[in-house]
């Protein structure tokens, strides 16, 4: 594994994960501009150059802006990377974001991917190969505003299919798959060590990111 550029990020503390539990829009998005988006933006410099080598595509980041926003606050936060530079919902795509609890790095394939329904059919036809593929611990998520999920191993054939056929067939269905770091985790405040684990954990998830393309 190469030796990522930090871009100066040296990792999450308490001061990011307290930002996100700031109460009210206004003093949630200061927290978040202040604390939480610098390190986002490092991790999207960072990581940029490794996803495009990872995925053979031109890369961008997109740092969450949340500027729909007007009463409720964001519960969390996110850097994502597409192969278009004007967004990154319309594309299945690589994600690492925030909430108070923990940080988390995935794959997402969300209800604006025209494509998601080939997805979907792809994934039940490979359904072996990705129980076989993907870790046992690793979470997949059915709704990406909930901060938990269901891990891998706890999912029988059956279930994981149903995730699946469930994407497939509903017009704002989505779905994600990936890790969790809880909040506390020495990982989290070592900025090399996270970057470097973000890339495992991605090119894990690499099959996944194949077979969602067009």
């Amino acid at each position: 594994m190469a030796t990522i550029a930090t871009a100066g990020f040296t990792g999450f503390g308490d001061t990011d994960f307290d930002s996100m539990s700031v109460p009210g829009l206004e003093g949630r998005m200061e927290a978040i501009i202040a604390n939480v988006r610098p390190k986002l933006h490092a991790i999207g410099d960072s990581l940029t150059p490794v996803i495009g080598k990872l995925t053979g595509q031109d890369t961008y980041a997109h740092v969450a802006k949340h500027a729909r926003r007007s009463v409720n606050p964001p519960a969390d936060t996110w850097v994502a990377w597409s192969p278009s530079a004007r967004g990154y919902k319309a594309f299945p795509h690589f994600q690492i974001g925030i909430w108070s609890t923990h940080l988390f790095m995935q794959f997402a394939i969300i209800y604006e991917c025209p494509n998601k329904t080939a997805f979907a059919e792809k994934a039940k036809r490979e359904l072996a190969s990705i129980r076989a593929s993907i870790p046992p611990s690793y979470i997949w998520s059915k709704d990406h505003m909930v901060p938990t999920g269901s891990v891998h191993s706890d999912l029988s054939d059956d279930e994981l299919a149903a995730l699946f056929e469930r994407l497939g067939s509903m017009k704002a269905a989505e779905l994600t798959c990936g890790i969790h770091i809880q909040r506390g985790d020495p990982l989290l405040s070592n900025g090399e060590k996270l970057l470097n684990k973000a890339e495992s954990v991605f090119e894990t998830l690499l099959p996944l990111y194949r077979m969602a393309q067009a």
